[in-house]
């Protein structure tokens, strides 16, 4: 994996953070995309000092296609080749349908879903020249359904959907694709502040374990929907 370079959309923190470095440990460089140049420009240079690694940060929106083509065009004029591509950026509107605005339906939607579209359909052609692979990070709640996640739920039933399909596109051209679908994650995702409380919950490397070991594994099998859940959360 060493010199392999990902592109990592929604990487400045959280989950997205949490691949980077492991994925820096192995000594693969990273792209972090996020809508703020200052949260993607610090994220990269404290992977790469503590790392040694070369990491760059960028401003994009994955809700704009133009945005993550420019990215990934940087990220090849950088770096020359795109290995992985991670499809990590996401956010959560909830309420009832009665109180669900409009907006808030769009911004999960082009958001969780598009992105999704958006990342690999820019990458797709620097990820069959390198036959790399290709991760989205959906959700447990892309296959579970709750009061108060019409948005959430759709978007990230979609992203299963979309992803298992995009495999299908792509296997017989040397792309290996997967989906991961977590639980319960501590990070600042929905307003929550991750601390002691959290100790239960999946931790961001956590997943970036699971993404390591995706990587390792010999291309001929592939592990093409990954469902992760904490072991032990609280009782109810």
């Amino acid at each position: 994996m060493r010199d392999k370079v990902a592109f990592i959309t929604g990487g400045s923190k959280g989950i997205g953070y949490g691949i980077a470095e492991s994925l820096a440990q192995e000594g693969v460089h990273s792209v972090l995309t996020s809508r703020s140049k200052d949260n993607a420009d610090k994220a990269a240079e404290t992977i790469s000092k503590k790392y040694n690694v070369k990491c760059l940060g960028i401003k994009a929106d994955v809700r704009s296609f133009s945005d993550l083509e420019n990215a990934v065009n940087e990220t090849l004029e950088n770096f020359g080749q795109i290995d992985y591509v991670l499809a990590n950026a996401g956010l959560g509107h909830f309420g009832s349908i009665e109180d669900l605005s409009i907006n808030q339906w769009q911004e999960v939607i082009d958001t969780n879903l598009s992105g999704v579209f958006y990342t690999i359909k820019s990458a797709v052609e620097a990820l069959s020249s390198s036959k790399g692979y290709f991760i989205s990070i959906s959700s447990l709640a892309g296959c579970n359904f709750f009061a108060g996640g019409a948005a959430y739920n759709a978007s990230k039933f979609g992203v299963t959907g979309f992803t298992q399909a995009v495999m299908l596109d792509l296997r017989q051209k040397g792309v290996n694709v997967s989906t991961i679908m977590p639980g319960s994650v501590s990070t600042h995702f929905n307003g929550n502040e991750p601390d002691e409380k959290d100790a239960w919950k999946i931790q961001p490397e956590d997943i970036g374990e699971i993404v390591v070991d995706l990587f390792k594994l010999n291309p001929r099998t592939l592990p093409s929907k990954i469902e992760v859940r904490p072991s032990q959360p609280p009782s109810k």
